[in-house]
């Protein structure tokens, strides 16, 4: 009997890469913690060769995808307090 198709790992990449590109076409790093996420999720299916149930599969992505933004909230985000102003208008 095959495997259901959440369990196979090379889905999970072609997800991890369609998000990254979205990621490219609308940044802000929140597509990219998704990206993060289903890359791992990924690589776990391949390292290990599970075959896990979709509520498990999915905990595991939005755990993963949280932690990779809260990492990349850190690393990017603006010094504590300061705020980002603009002085001129892209106009001028």
């Amino acid at each position: 009997m095959s495997d259901p198709i959440w369990s196979i790992w090379w889905l999970w990449a072609a997800a991890a890469l369609l998000l990254a590109i979205v990621e490219v076409l609308a940044p802000g790093f929140v597509f990219l913690g998704f990206a993060i996420g289903a890359a791992a999720v990924s690589l776990i299916l391949l390292n290990t060769g599970l075959s896990l149930g979709l509520p498990i599969l999915l905990l595991i992505f939005a755990a993963l995808s949280l932690l990779a933004w809260l990492i990349l909230r850190r690393i990017f985000a603006l010094p504590k307090g300061q705020v980002k102003t603009f002085d001129h208008d892209i106009n001028d």
